[in-house]
């Protein structure tokens, strides 16, 4: 089983003008984050809008990124959705593709008690094959619903092909609960970048970083210079990136990581209603506080 390492992506679904799937922007995204270096795609995500979109569109991004990386690095796809029929379609889906491993996000909205989500999970186990990489994925603060300690060490236990979790609340002690998992032998992935040095230290295996999307280099300075030893430059290169994230995470907007890629050459493509785009002002302020990151 192939684990998420490193820098993971959490790209962003660029949508035309006619608020289609932009396939050709999709594929630049891809090239242009192998191309700097990270070390695994994650698409469909939260910063992929990803409920904001139907099977059928979430099933083309996935074949898109999967076909574009070819192999170069590893590819998740996030697959949760707001109902069991619907994950587990997308997890078939993925698996069917080839692609590495899985992530899921809790159930949302409704409150779902212990027993539910350990029933909810081995459900989605169930549904593609024993040796098929599952990440869980806990986002507290978005899904109204927690992944306690205990709910994760059961579904260990009966489920073999869930192998780690991403999660995205800034609780360095339910870090380590979670690192602790398992005898030590769980996949941790951390969601705030802010925080993807200390994390790695505490023996988490990457960050799955939205701000990695338009601005990869210096997560991937920190990564690189954390496996060769080298702490001050990984502390450099850690304070540089907080400084973008501060940037791009300035705002509960996520346009502006699309208004961001556009400032890198690509086609970031539009929001989805009800979410919006920068507009020109915004996007001016946004280059200018960008642009000197660019030179360094």
């Amino acid at each position: 089983m192939k684990k998420m390492k490193g820098v993971i992506t959490a790209m962003t679904t660029p949508f035309d003008e006619h608020d289609q799937v932009d396939v050709k922007a999709l594929e630049e995204q891809v090239d242009f984050l192998i191309e700097k270096g990270v070390n695994c795609l994650y698409p469909c995500g939260t910063t992929g809008e990803m409920f904001n979109m139907a099977p059928e569109e979430r099933e083309l991004v996935a074949e898109t990124v999967f076909r574009r990386a070819a192999g170069r690095v590893t590819v998740y796809i996030h697959v949760g959705a707001m109902t069991l029929k619907e994950t587990v379609r997308l997890a078939q889906h993925a698996e069917k593709l080839g692609v590495d491993g899985i992530g899921v996000v809790t159930p949302g909205f409704f409150g779902i008690k212990d027993k539910a989500m350990i029933r909810y999970y081995q459900q989605v186990s169930a549904s593609v094959s024993p040796d098929f990489p599952i990440y869980l994925y806990a986002i507290p603060q978005c899904a109204a619903n927690d992944l306690q300690p205990e709910v994760v060490a059961e579904l260990i236990k009966t489920c073999p092909n869930i192998i780690g979790i991403k999660y995205s609340y800034a609780d360095m002690i339910r870090l380590k609960n979670y690192l602790n998992l398992n005898d030590g032998n769980f996949s941790v992935l951390f969601g705030p970048d802010r925080l993807f040095l200390p994390a790695m230290a505490m023996g988490c295996d990457g960050t799955v970083s939205g701000c990695s999307g338009p601005m990869p280099e210096h997560f991937v300075n920190v990564y690189r210079a954390y496996l060769a030893g080298d702490m001050e430059t990984a502390r450099k290169e850690q304070k540089i990136a907080n400084e973008i994230c501060e940037i791009l995470q300035s705002g509960a907007d996520m346009g502006i990581f699309k208004a961001a890629l556009q400032l890198r050459g690509l086609t970031g493509g539009h929001m989805r209603a009800p979410l919006i785009d920068l507009d020109e002002e915004e996007k001016q302020t946004l280059f200018k506080q960008l642009k000197p990151y660019l030179s360094v």
